[in-house]
């Protein structure tokens, strides 16, 4: 039977999280090993100034305290496995993550630290709008990710190393679901906003403000958000090597 270690960043408790696992048990033998607290936006982090500890919740089922998504599954690798596991999943992430926010991820965080170990990894993501949260629940994210690996068994992962599938899940309802496109990363526009405000002694404190997605409709016809608004999911192939190869030259002719 197939191996599939399951992580998130909103945490052990998360809805998407624990429907995902139950709809994957049909298919393979499913272990959870997820934050103990949120840890949104943490990105491809370790925790390397404090210890960690496995804490166990069921069968097949942990939460990892105070850990990053990377963390759940750099230290599942190590100590859960004798053989790695044929497929980590991040997700459901309860909100999407498109564009340049992939590099802000902890759901991305999570598949990324998979294929640095050569495990096909694959992060999943529910973007809402409003109350659809709500009002459509992560049925068709499971059906459409139920899909997804299956295809992934079947047929192979379709990448080479250090390079995962991100899957993002349009917030409609399974009638008005239009379909899977495989796209490019969109393009998104970035503000800086935050809420200012005093503790009970005076002191002022930020509180970093909700990121929205603000784009050019234009730049994004064919991408990820666009997919996303139109009412298609959408799959992205990503890399981690982060080089810009078409600036390589100029960037050398520059620096003479």
């Amino acid at each position: 039977m197939k191996e599939i270690l399951i992580t998130n960043d909103d945490g052990f408790e998360a809805d998407g999280l624990k429907e995902l696992a139950r709809a994957l048990k049909s298919i393979a033998r499913v272990t959870v090993v997820a934050p103990s607290s949120e840890k949104s936006a943490c990105a491809h982090s370790l925790t390397l100034t404090k210890p960690l500890r496995f804490i166990k919740l069921d069968d097949g089922f942990f939460k990892l305290d105070d850990a990053t998504p990377a963390d759940c599954v750099f230290l599942a690798l190590h100590s859960l496995y004798s053989k790695k596991p044929d497929l980590i999943i991040s997700g459901i992430n309860h909100g999407a993550n498109v564009a340049e926010d992939i590099t802000y991820s902890g759901t991305c965080g999570g598949a990324m630290e998979g294929v640095l170990h050569g495990i096909p990894s694959l992060s999943i993501s529910q973007f809402y709008l409003n109350d659809s949260l709500d009002k459509f629940g992560f049925d068709l994210a499971c059906e459409i990710s139920l899909k997804v690996v299956k295809n992934i068994f079947e047929n192979g992962y379709p990448l080479p190393e250090k390079k995962f599938l991100n899957l993002n899940i349009p917030a409609v309802s399974k009638t008005d679901y239009k379909g899977l496109k495989v796209v490019a990363a969109g393009e998104k526009t970035y503000l800086t906003s935050a809420q200012v405000n005093r503790n009970p002694r005076g002191l002022e404190y930020f509180w970093l403000g909700q990121m929205n997605i603000d784009f050019d409709k234009d730049k994004n016809t064919n991408s990820d958000i666009g997919a996303l608004v139109d009412g298609y999911a959408s799959l992205t192939p990503i890399t981690l090597n982060l080089t810009s190869h078409n600036e390589l030259e100029s960037v050398q002719k520059w620096i003479r």
